[in-house]
């Protein structure tokens, strides 16, 4: 598709302009463009197709994933509301949950066991309004049972909003009932590692909630998506499903011999994994595998950075780094990075141990190449 870098528009008529501004004639309308923090036309052919991909009525591109998921939750939230979280998500959505809207919203956060349906009930009160989960945690790789937090969200009218970051085309949230989708770009979907960005998937109502222009988040908070940016994240969405076939097919392969070796490794598509089989239920994984995520825990973050130091500086196995989806691996010591955000009594709560390296699996050099490497660096730490 074309970019198109203009920051506002002309309209044909002068009175077109205040039925845009009144909400009769924007892009969803069928209607015109107005200014570039409103819509803009790359923007939004993107936003179109990943509301496709996820099956949503309708989605808006951000400036990061954090933008998408912060200014979702304004949107939903009043000082006073309740959120019911899972106890195991992104460092930085627990900080926005945990510190953020308590200090500055009066908006408070139930962190749980999302896999304790019971737990969940018990937690509901009349100021609840929004269970939040991410469809594969992070960094814990558990799997979430959308299917019956959707039905409980919709016994007590609460809406469910899941970040599907981990799982893009594996697992789809609105076909198994949530309301609301969100992905950090940044990740799986861009694929590269030079772009940052979110996306909203949800009803056009909602989309349009967060564009209205006396109260919408997203319109007055203003994270808006460059159109370089939308270009290039759309450029790379035709390869999307090889990609992700690419990542679950290596991740298997090195979780199956780090098994082998008796190592902790956990990752969904092993058989004993906790949610093993809820992911062959709900997931397309006969066609995309169950994801490019697995950890292996090492028990201190000190084995942890030896393993991760030999890897990149000698075995040139990957990088250390704290994102996730791009072509070459990406490792990082989840309590001490993107976990280290929450305290640490919810990090033993949510099982992450101090030595647990979450790796992003990539599909650079060959399977042998890449696993004689790590088995090479395991070897020197003495950890086989």
């Amino acid at each position: 598709m074309s970019i198109e870098a203009s920051s506002t528009f002309t309209v044909m008529e002068a009175n077109t302009l205040p039925e845009i501004f009144q909400g009769q004639k924007g892009p969803p309308q069928g209607g015109c463009y107005l200014y570039g923090r409103h819509f803009n036309p790359t923007v939004y052919n993107l936003a179109q197709q990943l509301a496709c991909i996820e099956g949503s009525e309708s989605a808006y591109c951000t400036a990061s994933g954090m933008a998408a998921i912060s200014s979702t939750l304004l949107q939903l939230l009043n000082p006073g509301d309740e959120v019911i979280a899972s106890h195991t998500i992104y460092g930085g959505t627990y900080a926005l949950l945990h510190d953020y809207f308590p200090l500055k919203n009066n908006i408070n956060t139930h962190f749980i066991d999302i896999h304790q349906p019971a737990l969940i009930e018990q937690k509901i009160t009349e100021k609840t309004k929004v269970i939040y989960v991410e469809s594969i945690s992070n960094p814990t790789l558990r799997v979430a049972d959308i299917k019956s937090l959707a039905s409980i969200a919709k016994k007590h009218q609460l809406t469910l909003v899941v970040d599907n970051t981990f799982a893009p085309l594996i697992i789809e949230p609105i076909a198994l009932g949530a309301d609301i989708v969100i992905h950090s770009l940044t990740k799986f979907i861009n694929g590269a590692s030079d772009t940052v960005a979110g996306v909203v998937c949800a009803s056009t109502d909602f989309v349009s909630q967060l564009m209205d222009l006396h109260t919408g988040s997203l319109m007055l908070l203003g994270p808006t998506m460059d159109p370089e940016v939308a270009f290039r994240i759309s450029a790379r969405l035709s390869h999307l499903p090889l990609r992700i076939q690419a990542h679950s097919q290596r991740a298997l392969y090195i979780a199956q011999q780090l098994q082998a070796l008796q190592l902790p490794v956990t990752y969904p598509g092993l058989p004993d994994h906790p949610d093993h089989r809820r992911l062959k239920a709900i997931g397309n994984v006969d066609e995309y595998g169950f994801g490019g995520l697995l950890t292996l825990d090492l028990g201190s973050e000190k084995k942890a950075n030896t393993l991760m130091n030999i890897l990149q500086n000698e075995q040139h196995f990957g990088f250390m780094a704290v994102s996730l989806g791009f072509s070459d691996t990406l490792m990082s010591c989840s309590g001490s990075s993107t976990s280290s955000e929450m305290t640490e009594e919810d990090k033993q709560l949510a099982n992450i141990s101090p030595g647990l390296v979450r790796f992003s699996v990539g599909y650079t050099g060959s399977l042998a190449q890449r696993w004689n490497q790590l088995k090479a660096a395991l070897a020197a730490c003495q950890i086989i």
